[in-house]
């Protein structure tokens, strides 16, 4: 079972960046203030496992117009109670014409395990300045141009690439920077699709990221993302399989979203 907990930070990184597409250029923008969505998981389709949420908010940041983004993350059920508790909050300040980061916060309590981190970035100069608050420590990094975090990559996405004429065996990737690191995130984009939701039948667009196999994926091309295929591009489904089990994620509320969310009912 410990694979599944270890998982269930990784998977909220992958809700916060699933959202890929291929083009650059898109003048709309696919969400608002006061945008809300909520995904619950499950452990082996079955066990419930726990839940996650975004929002976005209008804030100021050094006196920036910006959104700030919150996400939570936690488990429920028996397992936060039987085996391990999780409560995690990440927030990103985001640049609202570019879509960059100015900081990202990480507070996490996992079991025990518990960080409070804040990461300001400084793009002009390509540093991020990490305050590690728990062991009162400051750092500096070097990162990459226009490198995202992992909450700001969901949205930047979002509005920068098109999923209109989007082919089967595309690779997209980005730069990100997290945990004091930088990274090259990529997903395979694998075609089309309509699946049953909570609320019915929606059209999507199937990804495949790359992860790393070993202590908690049971290969590199263990997870697989729904993610809908409307001018919204909200997460729908993830299904992972871990070292032991397996975990889904599929949305259950949705709120404040800028466009129209098209369902097909069944008669």
């Amino acid at each position: 079972m410990k694979a599944t907990f270890k998982f269930f930070k990784i998977l909220f990184i992958w809700v916060i960046v699933l959202c890929l597409q291929n083009a650059f250029s898109q003048s709309q923008k696919s969400f608002q203030e006061g945008e809300w969505i909520k995904l619950k998981m499950s452990y082996s389709g079955w066990l419930k496992a726990g839940e996650a949420t975004l929002e976005v908010k209008n804030a100021k940041y050094k006196d920036k117009p910006v959104y700030h983004v919150v996400g939570h993350g936690k488990t429920t059920g028996p397992i936060s109670w039987l085996f391990f508790k999780v409560r995690d909050r990440y927030e990103s300040y985001l640049d609202k014409e570019t879509g960059l980061p100015y900081k990202f916060i990480r507070q996490i309590d996992e079991g025990g395990h518990t960080k409070d981190i804040e990461i300001e970035f400084d793009h002009a100069n390509k540093k991020a300045h990490v305050n590690n608050k728990k062991h009162n420590v400051l750092e500096t990094y070097s990162i990459e141009k226009n490198v995202q975090d992992m909450l700001s990559a969901f949205y930047y996405l979002r509005n920068n690439y098109d999923t209109e004429t989007i082919k089967e065996g595309h690779m997209v990737a980005l730069n990100m920077f997290f945990d004091e690191e930088n990274f090259k995130f990529q997903l395979k984009f694998l075609g089309r699709e309509t699946i049953k939701t909570k609320f019915g039948k929606i059209k999507s667009l199937r990804f495949r990221p790359y992860v790393s196999a070993g202590r908690v994926f049971k290969e590199q091309e263990s997870l697989t993302l729904w993610v809908s295929a409307d001018k919204n591009k909200i997460p729908l489904k993830i299904k992972a399989d871990l070292a032991v089990g397996s975990l889904r994620a599929e949305i259950v509320e949705r709120k404040g979203l800028k466009h129209p969310f098209p369902i097909i009912f069944e008669k």
